[in-house]
């Protein structure tokens, strides 16, 4: 399925979480988004994150926000006082990414929440999957909305592809870094979550996701002549890393005991 494109046409307000500054914007469409800035961070490569963590998240069928692409005029800039805020919209110029805002949502709190042990097991699977390093106790990246677990912010997934030069590889590598899980006290049914996850992810799928990466966002990388071969890449990368599965699955179940 192809993301909707819209155009920012009002900056709202920043939400300051993190180093990113992510703001809430209004589209051409009336709605409210949260926008992941591409002149932010880590740059293009916190939105290929955002947009390939977040769709794969989806295709298993966990509870994501809509992810939407959106255009940023720098004219924007010209109406927000902080020297910053103006800064890193007229640095984000073009397409950038957002997710749907959810009103009156709170964040997950480990200590009052009891998840589902199923659905933990999947995120906890999820996460291992796409190498996501931020779903610890002290930033959970979950929103409780409407009594519903959400999961947002991607953005530090997919690390591998931080000077990367394309090899696959490591695909096959364990995730160490799942004992610090905020989900992994509840997640006992792991293999469980393997077997469902697995069937849900057909090449096709992550063909499809990786697909609709758009060339703005795969510029600048020497180590691909084109973004076509980029995306090619990253396509590669994800499959081999379903089919060498057993490295992170073994390595979830072993953090929980």
């Amino acid at each position: 399925m192809s993301p909707r494109t819209i155009a920012a046409t009002r900056y709202v307000t920043p939400l300051r979480e993190g180093g990113s500054m992510p703001a809430v914007v209004e589209g051409d469409d009336d709605g409210l988004y949260v926008l992941k800035f591409r002149g932010a961070g880590q740059g293009a490569k916190a939105l290929v994150a955002e947009w390939v963590a977040g769709e794969i998240a989806r295709a298993l069928g966990l509870p994501v926000p809509e992810i939407v692409f959106v255009e940023l005029d720098p004219e924007l800039a010209r109406t927000e006082p902080d020297p910053e805020i103006q800064h890193l919209i007229r640095a984000s110029a073009g397409l950038n990414l957002a997710l749907d805002y959810l009103p009156g949502a709170v964040a997950f709190d480990p200590v009052a929440e009891q998840p589902d042990a199923l659905l933990a097991s999947q995120v906890v699977w999820f996460d291992a999957y796409v190498s996501n390093v931020d779903r610890t106790a002290r930033n959970t990246n979950l929103l409780v909305w409407h009594r519903q677990l959400k999961l947002i912010d991607h953005g530090a997934a997919l690390y591998f592809h931080h000077g990367w030069d394309g090899s696959i590889a490591n695909a096959g590598n364990p995730f160490p870094l799942v004992k610090d899980h905020v989900l992994l006290p509840w997640a006992d049914r792991i293999a469980d979550a393997d077997a469902a996850l697995a069937a849900k992810l057909t090449p096709q799928a992550i063909a499809g996701i990786v697909a609709q990466l758009p060339d703005a966002w795969l510029q600048g990388e020497d180590a691909f002549a084109t973004p076509a071969l980029q995306r090619a890449a990253y396509a590669d990368y994800l499959q081999r890393r379903l089919m060498q599965r057993e490295g992170f699955v073994e390595e979830a179940i072993r953090a929980r005991a």
